[in-house]
């Protein structure tokens, strides 16, 4: 597989840092950890490493360890904490429903989960088309309706630049815990036990990945011993 005609691993990029759109505080806090290797991390950065001034998009919490490590390397770093940011907007969806007024028949008329993203989405991941370099998304896939999910793979598709990559992974099984995800070295990333922001919607098969991700001109797949898969796509 041809990754973006790269033969060697590059030269550190020279960008500077910008701050997370999300204008969150950096979590300093010391929860429970727990460390996995990444390779899909591993050459996430290398696909990356020769493109001037990178701009990396992290949609989980703002960590100072994450931030510093793309600092450090002279990347761009901007974070949005996508699931967070649902919470709060389905709270808010269902307190205006709870205040509206209902029908004769006393039924509230539910918007469906196509609608609902759209909505969310109008104020979420406004970045200009094709101004980010690298996507880390996570596992957050895994815990939105697919019809939502599928509406945020189409934002990320439009305001990656070609010849960028998201990182995503996937749960094989449901887990046990809550996580968070923030990065410890090259290949290496700490899971964060945090309070459930979102139930574990479903397992996906390869096949619904790649359709999730069709629009992209390729991927590569890293399976772990510990149920998740690392999926790399390439646009």
């Amino acid at each position: 597989m041809n990754w973006m005609g790269k033969s060697r691993p590059g030269a550190t990029a020279t960008a500077t840092a910008t701050k997370p759109k999300s204008g969150n505080t950096a979590v300093t806090a010391s929860p429970t950890l727990k460390s996995r290797s990444s390779n899909g991390l591993k050459e996430f950065l290398w696909l990356l490493s020769d493109i001037p001034r990178v701009r990396v998009l992290d949609l989980g919490p703002v960590w100072q360890a994450t931030v510093n490590f793309f600092l450090e390397k002279g990347f761009r770093i901007s974070t949005e904490d996508l699931l967070g940011t649902w919470k709060e907007f389905l709270s808010a969806e269902e307190e205006c429903m709870r205040n509206a007024p209902k029908s004769a028949d006393g039924f509230i008329e539910r918007v469906s989960p196509s609608a609902l993203a759209d909505k969310f989405l109008e104020n979420a991941l406004q970045y200009p088309p094709e101004s980010v370099n690298g996507i880390l998304a996570w596992d957050l896939l895994d815990y939105f309706d697919p019809a939502v999910g599928s509406k945020i793979m189409d934002r990320l598709y439009t305001i990656l630049q070609p010849g960028g990559a998201v990182l995503a992974l996937f749960h094989s099984r449901a887990p046990e815990k809550f996580h968070r995800y923030r990065i410890v070295d090259t290949q290496t990333v700490e899971l964060v036990d945090a309070p459930t922001l979102a139930v574990h919607t479903r397992v996906f098969h390869n096949r619904e990945i790649l359709e999730l991700f069709e629009k992209f001109r390729s991927s590569k797949t890293f399976v772990g011993r510990d149920q998740v898969r690392e999926g790399l796509f390439l646009k």
